[in-house]
């Protein structure tokens, strides 16, 4: 009896030891980790567990066992995927977990922007395009950039290039100096000129390699008011300022300001040409001496307006002249004038006309004299013959001035003859 219940005893210990290994040990469950490469390295908490083939790497698990936490894929020449693994497959179960692996960046990139933009871009001497630009797929390394722009100075720059990452360049280009001229002539003649406040010579007087830009110009002459405009200057362009400077007014002269509706006509004070009317503001008649004038205002395909004036001391008057439509008798001609250099003052009738090259109209038919005259040069006088609605020609070619010398050997010889005058004086004197 008592040998029955222990081969019992042993016999239940035996089968729940077996029950116990079987429970330990447990069922079978797998992931299937699919992989975009093949040859990646699969761990779970660390642990390798082999290598993905055919898109794909089974890893089998026990159910009963300790689960995973998470996954790692990894290969040379891509960055690591960590994934969360789900929960544990049942015996049997097959679980899908999934890594996409992205290859690391070798290439870098170049960014270049200019001032002013659309500037033309080379890249070690080639040309890759106009700013803004991004020049994309370069391997690391040392580039040379240069951005070149029409009117600028050419920039240049070293930039180095590293796998992944955009390098920036900033060009701001100089603008290249360019140059025009300035004339500069003066009713009278003789004005100081002054250009951006400094000064640069007398009337007539021609600038030279003056920056393209605009210039401020005054105009300086004793008993006249100062004069002041500004010009634009473009590149090997000169550039032309013609100045009629007002006199200061005295108790003995006026001024006679005169306005045409419209503009660009003819002014003549007691019949002698004054000049043209402008576009905007006043046409300025200065130094007119003080008592009655006639002035006179004409334009072609316009009837002549002419008024009476009566100038006072230290004043001004004005004259505002409507013209009306019509043909005017003609009984007037024009004398054209030119002068070799130009920029020369025009007298007719050695009344002041303007500045050469110059046509004068309104001029009275008959014999008229012209004389041109320029500093350093000699006087030109001519006359012609104007005839109604016809034009006169005259064509100065003035000339140098030469240097005079002084005559070597005059005051001696002018000593020695007032010593010769001397002693025959004091010979008379002894015959007396």
């Amino acid at each position: 009896m008592m040998r029955s219940l222990i081969i019992g005893i042993t016999l239940l210990v035996l089968c729940a030891g077996i029950t116990a290994v079987s429970a330990l040990g447990g069922d079978e469950g797998w992931y299937r980790v699919h992989c975009n490469v093949d040859g990646a390295d699969v761990y779970f908490d660390g642990q390798y567990k082999g290598t993905t083939y055919g898109g794909a790497l089974d890893v089998p698990v026990y159910t009963t066992g300790s689960p995973y936490n998470t996954f790692r894929v990894e290969k040379s020449g891509y960055q690591s995927y960590t994934g969360s693994l789900p929960s544990d497959p049942a015996a049997g179960e097959t679980v899908d977990v999934y890594a996409t692996l992205q290859p690391v960046e070798t290439a870098g990139s170049i960014h270049v922007t200019s001032s002013p933009s659309g500037s033309a871009v080379y890249l070690n001497g080639n040309y890759r395009g106009t700013a803004p630009l991004t020049i994309q797929n370069l391997v690391p390394g040392t580039y040379s950039l240069e951005a070149d722009h029409t009117g600028y100075q050419s920039d240049y720059a070293t930039v180095t290039v590293r796998a992944g990452q955009q390098s920036n360049v900033q060009f701001t280009l100089t603008p290249i100096e360019q140059y025009g001229s300035i004339k500069v002539t003066s009713s009278p003649s003789g004005a100081y000129v002054y250009m951006d406040g400094t000064y640069k010579g007398r009337t007539p007087l021609t600038l030279t390699s003056v920056s393209a830009k605009k210039h401020n110009i005054e105009l300086d002459l004793s008993d006249y008011y100062d004069w002041k405009s500004s010009v634009t200057v473009s590149p090997g362009v000169t550039s032309y300022v013609n100045a009629h400077l007002t006199s200061v007014p005295s108790e003995t002269t006026g001024a006679i300001d005169v306005v045409s509706y419209p503009a660009g006509a003819d002014v003549f004070l007691d019949d002698k040409y004054q000049g043209k009317t402008p576009a905007a503001g006043v046409y300025a008649i200065s130094n007119v001496p003080v008592g009655s004038h006639t002035v006179r205002v004409a334009l072609s395909g316009y009837l002549d307006y002419t008024t009476s004036v009566i100038v006072s001391g230290a004043t001004t008057s004005h004259v505002t002249a409507t013209l009306q439509p019509g043909q005017q008798p003609t009984s007037t001609g024009s004398i054209s004038v030119t002068s070799s250099p130009s920029g020369a003052e025009v007298y007719i009738d050695n009344a002041y006309k303007g500045i050469t090259p110059l046509t004068v109209d309104g001029v009275a038919t008959g014999t008229h004299a012209v004389r041109v005259a320029l500093a350093g040069y000699g006087d030109w006088s001519t006359t012609v013959q104007v005839g109604a609605g016809s034009t006169a020609s005259a064509s100065a070619s003035l000339s140098p001035v030469p240097t005079q010398a002084p005559h070597a050997g005059v005051a001696p010889f002018a000593a020695i003859g007032a010593l010769g005058v001397l002693g025959l004086l004091v010979a008379l004197r002894r015959r007396d």
